[in-house]
């Protein structure tokens, strides 16, 4: 298998089974409690599934592959989902009436733990069983 389609493979299965059991078993009902009528009925599945396929890519292509290793992948894959979690939760803060600031803060901190295992996660992958020439 390529080196790329490993990383995304590994990429893929490792976030959205990390991911879905954070927010189905460990903090849904966190959730539920913080967003309140907010919190749809019914996770609209193209919305997840755009959202999955675009994160993926952009922890792969600049977190996991441009890092000169696993231990860079990560501090790569960190700074990735401070990024992009603290955009989504502060925006949120800032312009939706009663955004619970305990979501800001947990959310955020989960955004970086998920995004840096993930990209360590992807360049491992991405580097398993091949010469460097081939990571490429």
């Amino acid at each position: 298998m390529y080196p790329k389609v490993r990383a995304v493979a590994a990429a893929s299965l490792t976030m959205v089974i990390i991911d879905l059991v954070w927010l189905g078993v460990f903090a849904a009902e966190f959730y539920n409690e913080q967003l309140g009528a907010l919190r749809a009925q019914e996770t609209v599945a193209i919305a997840a599934g755009l959202f999955y396929v675009q994160y993926i890519a952009v922890v792969v292509f600049f977190g996991a592959i441009p890092a000169r290793d696993v231990k860079q992948a990560a501090a790569r894959g960190a700074l990735l989902g401070w990024f992009a979690y603290a955009t989504w939760e502060l925006t949120n803060w800032a312009v939706i009436e009663g955004w619970p600031t305990g979501l800001v803060i947990v959310d955020i901190l989960w955004g970086v733990a998920l995004t840096t295992a993930v990209s360590a996660v992807a360049k491992w992958a991405h580097e398993f069983g091949n010469s460097p020439a081939e990571t490429t």
